[in-house]
């Protein structure tokens, strides 16, 4: 296990990074870990995995990524809406899980509205096009099956379906999986299931793509013991080598829900069973692809 030290530096460097490919903050290396071909940020787990003690590099001119990264990745005027439409439907998520529960709240969330969070909306391009820019952030290579845990409407489902012989999409509200089936029967490969995979334990590992977006804070409380129990659930179902793709908003880096991002990421990345292959900082989100290392 890494040392105090270690994780102190590892996260004070991972919270100045930029972590776009293309560029590197002052004072923070971009390298890449052993026998990885994805820029990331040198710790102190891949210091160790590297031969002699020193880290390694590749060509990064070798990852082809799975698709295009959007040219213009940003928002317009008309996705301050799409925020204050999401930020009102949190809140009213809010109030009836004190009430029903997370599950029945969701329910009646897609109930009252097709579209609640407004992610299909297509006046607004934010989350598309994030959702294009996580697809350019996983490597060119054959998917066998592929689970979306929180899925919603299936809307990221739908972008990997091209890309996977079998997607699995789940979420614990029964009206965003109906809704979800509806949305995607142009897709046959895809499969919907209303149920909680953050706490499943049982089967066999054998996903060759795990995404968990945008889902971890919608868990109340989120404590320690429940985030392990989360990461040691999440990594088992990945097939040897299989990666694993977690999201989540990330602002200032000094806000409460950016900290507590960086809190949910460091826990995955320090998981014994799973190694960081690459982390991104974009506008609005901290995306990290881990992969299963100890099988």
């Amino acid at each position: 296990m890494p040392s105090i030290m270690e994780r102190k530096l590892t996260t004070r460097k991972v919270t100045l990074g930029g972590y776009a490919p293309s560029h590197t903050m002052p004072g923070v290396e971009k390298t890449l870990a052993p026998g990885c071909r994805t820029p990331v940020l040198c710790t102190a787990k891949h210091y160790r995995r590297a031969a002699g003690g020193s880290l390694t590099h590749d060509n990064p001119g070798k990852f082809l990524p799975l698709a295009s990264a959007p040219p213009d990745f940003f928002m317009t005027l008309r996705d301050i809406a799409f925020w204050i439409r999401s930020a009102r439907a949190d809140s009213r998520f809010q109030r009836l899980r004190h009430a029903r529960g997370a599950a029945a709240a969701f329910d009646e969330l897609y109930e009252e509205t097709n579209d609640p969070f407004g992610a299909e909306m297509p006046q607004y391009r934010y989350q598309q096009r994030k959702y294009d820019s996580l697809l350019s952030m996983l490597p060119r290579q054959p998917y066998r099956r592929v689970l979306d845990i929180g899925c919603g409407l299936g809307s990221l489902t739908r972008k990997l379906a091209p890309f996977a012989e079998h997607v699995l999409g789940t979420d614990i509200s029964a009206a965003a999986i109906g809704q979800a089936r509806k949305l995607s029967a142009a897709h046959p490969n895809i499969v919907y299931s209303q149920q909680n995979m953050l706490d499943e334990t049982h089967g066999e590992p054998g996903f060759d793509l795990i995404v968990l977006a945008d889902t971890l804070y919608y868990i109340e409380p989120l404590t320690e013991m429940g985030l392990k129990s989360i990461v040691r659930n999440v990594s088992s179902k990945l097939a040897p080598g299989g990666l694993l793709l977690v999201v989540n908003h990330y602002f200032f880096g000094i806000d409460k829900a950016s900290r507590d991002t960086r809190e949910i990421h460091d826990a995955f990345r320090w998981a014994p069973s799973l190694a960081c292959a690459a982390e991104h900082r974009r506008a609005f989100f901290l995306a990290t692809l881990l992969r299963r290392s100890d099988l």
